[in-house]
């Protein structure tokens, strides 16, 4: 069966090397994402996406495959139980294109296994995240990102 692929693309009012430090610094992923993003962001460097409430641990971990600042980053995107099964783990490339005075963030994910609890999470989560990022960056402030999630993931 062929992996699934998730793309999402929004358009920021900042500049491109802002929001490339927005995504990879855990002081700015703390406040739109809930989580920090932990890396020397090198090519063959590990990744982690940690929880910033409380000492729960780390939510996801990578590698960084390709880092162009400030224009691209590829990372693999596994959860921890998942660290040595490199079959589960998914790609998510960030590719940052200046536009006149704003910046074009396009987020893709792929190698999803189809129909998986991942899938079904990242679908929800990246506009969420991206849309919380946007706010910070263009308003001083960032959305309540996981505000509602019960009622989305039951539907209601």
């Amino acid at each position: 069966m062929p992996k699934a692929r998730f793309v999402y693309v929004i358009y920021i009012a900042a500049a491109v090397e802002t929001v490339w430090r927005a995504l990879l610094d855990g002081e700015f992923t703390r406040q739109y994402w809930g989580h920090e993003n932990v890396s020397d962001w090198q090519p063959g460097s590990s990744w982690e996406h940690r929880r910033a409430a409380g000492d729960r641990g780390t939510a996801i971990l990578g590698e960084v495959i390709e880092s162009a600042p400030p224009t691209r980053l590829v990372i693999t995107w596994a959860a921890p139980a998942d660290r040595a099964r490199r079959e589960l783990h998914s790609r998510v490339t960030f590719d940052l294109a200046p536009v006149a005075d704003m910046v074009r963030l396009t987020i893709t994910h792929e190698d999803l296994e189809p129909g998986s609890d991942m899938e079904r999470r990242i679908t929800m989560g990246w506009p969420r995240v991206a849309s919380s990022l946007k706010s910070l960056l263009e308003t001083g402030r960032p959305l309540s990102t996981w505000a509602g999630e019960e009622q989305i993931r039951d539907g209601r």
